[in-house]
């Protein structure tokens, strides 16, 4: 059978182990793992959404309220927009292939940072697009500036990934709102906000309002996830939020159905779970701080972050890989970002006990 040429090479986004995988190949018993590797809630989901997934399990042979009629009408009144200005995704990262649908051909190009979401970079080589890339590895506005003017014949789509994923920078909001500014108006900017809650918590400089800059630029499309602070990682549900004519042209390739039942449930549940998001955040921010006084104490790199994680640099001889092999081998599970060109591990800020169990075994290897 003869496949498209263009996915000859395409790069598999590399997801974290699961803990059944590393228990089965290192014959570490399940309890015992620690996996702080996909960024996902440590404190798992919201109660109420734990209960409006049990309340749906009678209905799992009806096929969810395609309008979503009642997630965007919550998700309306938190960002004080209208339903026409959202599209529900099955996660943040469907709404991103949708744009790149939308927009990006085999005679286009997408623009983003060195290094971030590698699934910016896959979804445009699947439509066969270029991808442009700044040589700083964060967020460099004027990197990013002089590669759009020299390619803005090329370039439809520009990605910010704000806060960062994988290295947990975040830009002002001031800096986004002057950048999109300075970018015509047929090129679209990509916000991929899957973290903003966080960053809205620790530094309100950082925080985008989706209306204030929606409402500004019609060529932004805000993007966020209930994978995250609202810990549905495992119900894979995103948004996004646009002017309605953008929103319209990306339902058009949007499925029918394409989050379930219990997602939905569960989705518009957690919204309601100011507290849940509340503690987590509190022990995001208050737990990083071990990690970073860890780092300074064994002349370990960080960049401060903005996120659920803290990514650790090396210098040669410390290895990355060979650090995140030993510590697998000993049931904690973390992001080796060597697929990403980087001597760097991320790891996910977890609970207090987990992270004490992470440093420990981290300090064995250093």
């Amino acid at each position: 059978m003869k496949y498209n040429e263009r996915i000859a090479n395409l790069p598999v986004y590399e997801a974290g182990k699961p803990v059944e995988l590393v228990a089965r190949e290192f014959g570490v018993a399940s309890e015992d793992i620690v996996k702080l590797a996909s960024n996902e809630n440590p404190f798992g989901s919201s109660p109420l959404a734990v209960e409006a997934i049990k309340k749906c399990a009678q209905r799992a042979s009806v096929y969810p309220d395609d309008s979503f009629y009642e997630l965007k009408d919550a998700l309306a009144f938190k960002f004080e927009m209208k339903q026409e200005n959202f599209i529900i995704g099955s996660g943040s990262d469907q709404v991103i292939e949708f744009a790149i649908q939308a927009l990006v051909n085999d005679k286009t190009a997408i623009l983003h940072a060195g290094v971030t979401f590698a699934m910016y970079g896959i979804y445009a080589s699947h439509a066969g697009a270029k991808v442009y890339r700044t040589k700083s590895a964060t967020h460099d506005l004027e990197e990013l500036s002089a590669l759009y003017e020299e390619h803005k014949d090329e370039i439809k789509i520009i990605f910010l990934c704000l806060p960062n994923n994988p290295l947990g920078e975040c830009l002002d909001a001031s800096e986004v709102d002057k950048f999109i500014a300075s970018v015509d108006s047929d090129t679209l900017v990509a916000l991929d906000c899957a973290y903003m809650d966080f960053a809205r918590f620790k530094d309100p400089a950082k925080a985008i309002n989706p209306k204030d800059i929606i409402e500004k630029y019609p060529n932004v499309l805000y993007m966020g996830t209930f994978s995250k602070a609202y810990g549905l990682g495992g119900m894979r549900v995103g948004y996004g939020i646009a002017n309605s004519e953008m929103i319209a042209q990306l339902h058009k390739l949007r499925a029918p159905f394409n989050i379930t039942t219990p997602s939905l449930a569960a989705a518009i549940a957690a919204l309601k779970d100011e507290d849940f998001v509340r503690r987590t955040l509190e022990n995001n921010f208050s737990q990083m701080k071990l990690y970073e006084d860890f780092a300074n104490a064994n002349n370990i790199k960080f960049i401060p972050s903005y996120t659920n994680f803290i990514t650790f640099f090396f210098d040669a001889p410390r290895d990355s890989s060979a650090i995140c092999d030993a510590l697998l081998r000993r049931g904690v599970i973390l992001r080796n970002l060597r697929s990403y060109g980087l001597n760097a591990i991320r790891i996910t800020i977890g609970r207090p006990e987990q992270n004490a169990r992470v440093l420990a075994e981290f300090s064995k290897e250093l």
